[in-house]
């Protein structure tokens, strides 16, 4: 029997769709599903989710639950990671003070102000979980969903030998898109997609042999295409290359969307779906949810939980099926620390690259050399993330507002003294999760 341990497993839509994937690999008919969570009654309902999705299908498996994860953790071949350090009343703060000092955040939760403080609250708790592994079951794979991506896997990759990497949907997401727009099956495109997490670009984009970037330029000449994804068009157009992520993600990782209102007006706030540009949408969103995930769960629960069995995109399930299923190999992208992998970004920075998990673990597929002008941009992030995982590991909280004060959209709205004043009241609004750090003032 295979035992996969799911940490967070309050997030209900995640669990239930993931235990779903699980359940569609013959291997893993008869396996242990052990949820874990702080919260019982998410935890009841995500048992519960559990439970009615193995019932549908008609398999074997058994779901445990425990709100200690030293009990879940024994035994386990898998271990999949998805949790909050702080609720939305902490995370807040990483979107209203940088708006005080005119640094509009959208989304928050991969680099600049918002997301690193967001790493800098989830590290320590990041890095207990993995020393439990250590301990309980270290030849487990380790699968990490929570975000900032690239600073959560880089920071554990420096600090632990467990088999460690994250996991992002953008890659295939963002796939599917380019292939609906440019009306041919999502499976029939290839690509090859190289980069740092939520900042990749396809370095190709091919269907029968034949190079599909100029059909894609063609594509987003198209009113509908256009007005689909403003800002990554807009990237597209001018780095000729295509980013992964959304729109609204990535105004934020540069300084050309964001700066003015005018430009926030432009580009950000018109049909870019999720992500409008207004940082309080985002806010209340998150503030929502808490009120009203209950009755969505109730609401599957009456009439999808029985129906809804078809395997998703997300590489998980695919990826243990691969190490410690039927063996099937599986290619996707990985987030892993910069081995030489990608020439120029630099070494040790955490990059988003393609790999092939199979029996033996996961194997970058090769070298990669991004465009000059790819390697820029995304090296400078790269950097400055590796700020962040530095300061985190040595406590130094210097380091955390140099990080800050290079990033491309806080540089492009505010002074140096300004970025100085912003980083310190996040340190004092984050004070109860940094006790780690050496000294809390810059």
């Amino acid at each position: 029997m295979r035992k996969i341990v799911f940490i967070g497993a309050g997030s209900l839509v995640f669990t239930r769709n993931l235990v779903r994937d699980i359940m569609t690999f013959p291997a893993f008919d008869d396996c242990e599903i052990a949820l874990v969570d702080i919260d019982e009654k998410r935890l009841g309902y995500a048992k519960q989710a559990a439970e009615t999705v193995i019932s549908a299908g008609g398999h074997n498996a058994v779901v445990t639950a425990y709100t200690d994860r030293t009990e879940a953790l024994p035994g386990a071949d898998g271990v999949l990671i998805t949790v909050l350090q702080g609720g939305v009343d902490v995370w807040r703060y990483d979107i209203e003070i940088p708006k005080k000092y005119g640094v509009d955040i959208c989304v928050g939760d991969t680099r600049g102000p918002s997301g690193i403080f967001r790493f800098l609250r989830t590290a320590p708790l990041m890095l207990e979980i993995i020393r439990d592994i250590e301990k309980l079951c270290p030849d487990a794979v380790v699968l990490n969903y929570t975000n900032p991506m690239a600073m959560l896997c880089s920071y554990l990759q420096a600090q632990t030998d467990v088999s460690v990497t994250g996991l992002c949907h953008s890659v295939q997401g963002t796939a599917a898109m380019l292939a609906r727009w440019m009306g041919i099956a999502p499976e029939e495109l290839e690509y090859t997609c190289v980069g740092i997490n939520h900042q990749a670009f396809y370095l190709d984009l091919t269907h029968d042999g034949q190079d599909m970037y100029p059909a894609l330029f063609e594509a987003i000449k198209r009113p509908e295409v256009a007005n689909e994804e403003q800002v990554r068009n807009e990237m597209f157009r001018h780095l000729k290359f295509y980013p992964t992520e959304s729109s609204g993600h990535n105004s934020e990782y540069n300084p050309w969307f964001r700066k003015r209102p005018d430009l926030i007006e432009k580009y950000c706030t018109h049909g870019t779906g999720w992500n409008p540009g207004a940082y309080a949408f985002i806010l209340n969103e998150y503030l929502d949810r808490e009120d009203t995930w209950e009755n969505e769960y109730k609401e599957w629960l009456e009439t999808k939980a029985r129906t809804d069995l078809d395997r998703g995109e997300e590489y998980a399930s695919y990826i243990f099926n691969a190490i410690f299923g039927d063996h099937t190999s599986a290619p996707f992208n990985a987030n892993l620390r910069n081995l030489g992998y990608v020439t120029n970004i630099d070494e040790g920075a955490c990059v988003e690259v393609p790999v092939t998990a199979d029996k033996d673990g996961i194997h970058v597929n090769g070298v990669y050399t991004l465009p000059p002008q790819i390697s820029a941009l995304v090296g400078h992030s790269a950097k400055l993330e590796e700020m962040a995982v530095q300061a985190a590991i040595t406590g130094d909280p210097d380091l955390v507002f140099q990080a800050v004060l290079q990033d491309p959209l806080t540089a492009s709205v505010c002074s140096m003294q300004e970025i100085h004043d912003m980083v310190q009241e996040m340190f004092d609004k984050n004070a109860e999760y940094l006790g780690y750090f050496k000294s809390l003032k810059i």
